[in-house]
């Protein structure tokens, strides 16, 4: 009997490979995603979950494209063709050879598990693309589309504008809790916190980042301290690196200010919604310590990872505080300022 086909012939997704993509693929590449995407509204897991495996997809076709001179990279032409490829399916119609040969042409004997897993989900990621209803379809195509556009310009995974803005966009269409909400005051709250995520990241993986070939420190800021990227390769250049990290890391916690009025903004009874905005956000604030302690900001073998005791911990502790916004901003605040004592 032949297969059945979903949209534009692509393979229809059972309940079993749905489960896999949401769950085993989105695991192997982000754990602390994953976790905001098990404590969303069912409704919301699909295409949340579905964005965010689009863009690593983008992402880790990216990290291929950089190389600092003398270093080994992928052939750029050919994996920015592959990126100009991903763009064209996302923006549809999608076509099962050309997904195909995406695919298998992006893994390599370098490729982890993870990302070997993730290439070779890419068809079940643009059947369940298309088997998403028109609102959340178009919304997927369009933070996706972005997201590539910028990486097409060598910019940083899922923009924090658009990742904010499209959150709230989704969210708001599916929760009717959220009806009272002045949807563009939020989505500007919402770029802020995104903001604050990003940076966080980037603060956090400029080791591997350097590695790869990819600085997204300011030029102009290193000249000033006296560096170029591949000094920062050196973690002996720290004391001066600092001078330039400092101020980012300060820039980032102003942001997770703001991601605290937009976790709070979210009605109490609003409880899975909370939980998912809560903790990426305590996540982020424990993260953005660990390299504010100085010493091995620029260590590639240092840890920046929280462990997964405190992850546990945590999400156990708020539970009982997601109802109260006179705890979270208890514990927000105390976890910023310690970040701050830190700098």
């Amino acid at each position: 009997m032949a297969q059945p086909t979903a949209p534009e012939g692509l393979p229809a997704l059972d309940a079993a490979r749905r489960n896999r993509l949401l769950q085993d693929v989105l695991k192997g590449v982000s754990r602390s995603f994953y976790l905001t995407l098990r404590v969303l509204p069912k409704k919301l897991r699909e295409p949340i979950g579905l964005a965010y495996l689009l863009a690593r997809t983008a992402d880790t076709l990216t990290d291929r494209l950089a190389g600092f001179p003398g270093q080994r990279a992928g052939s750029t032409g050919a994996r920015l063709e592959s990126l100009v490829t991903l763009r064209s399916q996302v923006a549809g119609p999608a076509d099962l050879g050309v997904l195909r040969e995406l695919s298998s042409r992006s893994v390599d004997d370098d490729s982890s598990p993870q990302e070997r897993a993730l290439f070779g989900s890419l068809v079940d990621s643009f059947a369940l693309l298309e088997s998403l209803d028109y609102s959340d379809r178009q919304q997927v195509r369009w933070v996706v589309d972005t997201l590539i556009q910028g990486m097409e310009m060598d910019l940083n995974t899922f923009p924090a504008k658009d990742s904010g803005e499209f959150w709230t966009n989704v969210t708001t269409s599916h929760e009717s809790s959220l009806k009272e909400w002045d949807v563009s005051e939020m989505s500007a709250t919402g770029v802020r916190f995104g903001k604050a995520l990003q940076l966080t990241n980037v603060l956090r993986d400029i080791p591997r980042d350097l590695r790869n070939g990819r600085c997204y420190l300011p030029a102009n800021e290193l000249t000033t301290s006296g560096l170029v990227p591949e000094d920062l390769l050196d973690p002996a250049n720290e004391a001066r690196a600092r001078a330039v990290l400092v101020p980012w890391m300060q820039t980032a916690i102003g942001h997770f200010q703001a991601a605290e009025e937009y976790l709070t903004a979210i009605p109490r009874r609003s409880v899975r919604l909370r939980l998912a905005c809560l903790w990426p956000l305590l996540l982020g604030l424990a993260t953005l310590a660990r390299p504010a302690r100085g010493g091995n900001w620029l260590d590639p073998d240092s840890t920046t990872k929280v462990s997964r005791r405190w992850v546990y911990r945590m999400m156990l502790l708020s539970l009982p505080a997601v109802g109260s916004n006179t705890l979270l901003r208890f514990w927000i605040r105390r976890l910023r300022r310690q970040v701050e004592r830190l700098i």
